[in-house]
């Protein structure tokens, strides 16, 4: 069992964080930022061609934080794979050893520095569970019998700020059926919001971990606001205008965020975009 797993059956409050592999095969940096917050977080995110820009796989990189005693959280996106691709890269994770895995559909391929690339979109996100939830069953997606299983524990995508809103309820229930057993969200800042959402999560006993983004200028928070599913409000950006330290504005409010976060959901997810090394201070602040 995953301690990701064990730590979400055991109602702990989870802590989970998020690392780019490299634009090269240069694994230094990504390895040293990982062991700076390893002892800090149950599990680290590894994405896979985030925002459509090419990386090195987020397989092979999960591969190296195994190596090092990190578990993983292996993103897999369907932007760019077909489903014999997809079972394909499934297959070996499970033969890695990598236990958990966050199905993802995959951002556009215009957002990205590829921009003529042709993206694949083959199967979207419940899609994808429902392939893994085969897998698991120990069955291809063609429904014909694998040499051993695999054992997933499956992750989702959300984004509470949708909460409440027409399609929200019917996809997020998709995700449980075919086998999402936990969420990260992105960023919310409607703390009402999160709260209506812990509850309707517990009622259908999923655990959710919300997305706290360490902010560093007025400019990047705007920027992140270019970004599908983020949305900083005004007064947030407001902190950072004209702050003679925005940087520690920011490791402020994150910490701050979390402390009030904690009696609302089963954890957090800390997205520091490229300063992981920031990440045991925002913790420390917040008291944990």
């Amino acid at each position: 069992m995953s301690r990701l797993k064990k730590a979400l059956e055991q109602s702990s409050f989870v802590i989970t964080s998020e690392i780019a592999p490299p634009k090269g095969v240069d694994m230094y940096d990504f390895i040293q930022n990982a062991q700076i917050i390893k002892e800090r977080v149950i599990a680290i995110n590894v994405t896979d061609n985030q925002r459509s820009m090419m990386r090195l796989s987020s397989l092979i990189a999960c591969h190296f934080l195994l190596k090092e005693g990190i578990e993983p959280i292996y993103q897999l996106a369907c932007r760019d794979r077909n489903r014999l691709a997809l079972q394909s890269d499934l297959l070996g994770a499970a033969a890695l050893k990598i236990e958990n895995v966050l199905p993802l559909t995959g951002d556009p391929v215009k957002s990205g520095d590829q921009k003529e690339s042709k993206a694949v979109f083959d199967l979207n996100s419940v899609k994808l569970m429902e392939l893994i939830k085969k897998l698991n069953a120990g069955f291809a997606y063609n429904d014909k019998p694998l040499a051993g299983a695999t054992d997933f524990f499956v992750g989702g995508a959300v984004d509470p700020n949708r909460f409440g809103s027409d399609g929200f309820k019917f996809k997020f229930e998709q995700k449980i059926e075919q086998g999402a057993r936990f969420f990260q969200s992105q960023p919310v800042y409607d703390l009402t919001q999160v709260e209506a959402f812990y509850k309707y999560s517990q009622q259908l006993k999923v655990k959710s971990l919300i997305g706290v983004i360490l902010i560093k200028s007025a400019k990047q928070a705007k920027f992140l606001n270019t970004i599908p599913g983020i949305k900083i409000p005004e007064k947030v950006i407001a902190k950072f205008v004209d702050a003679p330290e925005p940087l520690q504005v920011g490791i402020d409010y994150a910490a701050w965020e979390i402390q009030q976060l904690k009696p609302i959901c089963d954890g957090v997810h800390i997205m520091t975009v490229g300063r992981e090394d920031l990440v045991p201070e925002i913790l420390n602040r917040a008291g944990l």
